[in-house]
This record gives C-alpha cells, structure tokens and sequence, in this order.
C-alpha cells in the first residue's frame, strides 16, 4: 500500500471549459506515478476561512513533467475558491487517496458511462487503457449531460480513438435522452461476460448505472461521490449502505465499489 503525502503544489495551467467547468493542472506534484485512475487528491483551500479539504478525482498525470490535472464544476464556496486561482498559486495536496479502478481484460468490451464532474476519473481511465496498449475501438465512452455544454473536452475523449457516444436530455448534443438508455440498448446485444460497465456521474444516473449492471448482469465498477471532510476514513462524513449489510467509507473503502455492491 502506497501512502499518501501531503505537500504544496503550483497551479501551472489554468483553462475556462465555460459553464462553470474548470480545468486546473498542478505541477511539481511528487505523486504522479503513484496516481492511479478513480483515485483522488485532497486540496486545501488557499487564501480563505473554508476549514475543511475538498476531494478532487484525478483527471490526468503527466509522469515525465510531474503535473496533475484536476476538473471541476463550481457548486459551491470551495469549488468557486479553487476556480479563482491563478498561474503560480500554491494550494497544499494530500493523496492519492481510495480505491481505484480496476483494469478490465483486454479482449473484454469496456462500456464507460460518464456524467457530470463524474466525467474526469473515467477519462483518466481511458486515457490510462489506451496508453497501456488496450484497443481504443474496443472503448465505448458514452458521456451524458442536460445540454451540448456540459459534454466537455470532447474533442480530447475523440483524440484517444474510443468509440464517443454523446447524450443530452435536449437533443442539443448527439443522441437526445438520458445516458443509460443507450448504454443498455448497447449492452443488450452483446455477451454479458464479455463486457465490463464503468459509471461516475451524479447519483441519479450513477444509480440507473449500478441498477443497469444489476439487472443485466453484467460486471463493472462504480465511483461514487459524496462529502468527504477528511479524505481518510477517520470523520465518517461519507458512509454509505452495503446491499449486503453493514456501511463503507466512501473516502478509503472506495470510491470505486463493485457494480451492486453499494446500496444506492
């Protein structure tokens, strides 16, 4: 087991995804190879009166530059913090912290069911199977948001060679519904032990994922998101029910929890 550490970084690149989507990517970061996809860093706020870390998934690492990448979307006082800084800020990062991803087989068919700040763990997932020699065209990445403006970084998911499937609930962006709908039409016409279904997303959709695999059978991995005050199982600020009894810890038993496995 690999500990975590905590340590300042600078803030080296800042992008504007626009509505309200930030892409922050921190060099310096001693714990780029040690990162791994559906793991996340604890970043103190820096400059304000907000006490407590906010959780971050990793969304890439650049290994020879030692930089990070986090996305997210303001919600709140934290992320509206974070998405004010400017190049050369120092922000102090704890981790990588929880459970990662694991790697399907490489003739397995990999269905990635993407939504929302869900959207940057999975990309990171795509990103590490392809540079690790895993067929792209054997990646359906299937991504859904309200509109065309939340299906972000698009053109970067294209570059990777997978199989890119956009749903919006308007219509606005590729298929018009909710994500899950193509996925299980997708599904349904394969072998079920052949296929593996990864989700992150809000929780509605998070829960159509996990009921999907249930259902159909088919195996995979969730990550779930929730508060996490400390990142490190000690405030219980982030338990969740099992299905089959007794509570976890999203921050260190997950994020990632087996297809099931959490009762959502």
């Amino acid at each position: 087991m690999i500990k975590p550490t905590c340590e300042d970084t600078f803030l080296l690149k800042h992008r504007d995804l626009k509505n309200g989507y930030h892409s922050l990517t921190f060099q310096s970061y001693s714990r780029v190879k040690q990162c791994r996809p559906g793991q996340f860093v604890h970043v103190q706020l820096p400059g304000c009166d907000i006490f407590f870390r906010r959780a971050f998934s990793v969304a890439a690492v650049d290994l020879e530059k030692r930089q990070i990448e986090i996305i997210l979307k303001v919600f709140g006082r934290g992320s509206k913090a974070l998405s004010a800084l400017h190049r050369e800020d120092r922000v102090n990062m704890l981790g990588p912290l929880g459970v990662p991803f694991r790697m399907p087989r490489k003739k397995e068919k990999t269905v990635i069911v993407a939504g929302g700040v869900g959207f940057p763990p999975l990309m990171f997932l795509a990103t590490s199977m392809v540079a690790r020699g895993y067929d792209p065209k054997n990646i359906e990445f299937f991504y859904g948001g309200r509109t065309a403006a939340d299906i972000i970084e698009r053109s970067r998911i294209k570059k990777l060679g997978v199989n890119f499937h956009p749903v919006t609930e308007d219509g606005s962006l590729g298929v018009k519904g909710l994500v899950t709908e193509p996925v299980e039409e997708f599904i349904v016409d394969r072998k079920r032990s052949e296929v593996k279904l990864y989700g992150c997303g809000p929780e509605g959709m998070l829960k159509a994922t996990n009921d999907l695999g249930v259902r159909l059978g088919v195996g995979g991995q969730i990550s779930l998101e929730a508060p996490m005050p400390c990142g490190v199982g000690i405030c219980l600020g982030c338990v969740v029910p099992l299905t089959a009894g007794g509570h976890a810890r999203v921050c260190c038993d997950g994020p990632v929890f087996e297809i099931g496995e959490v009762a959502l």
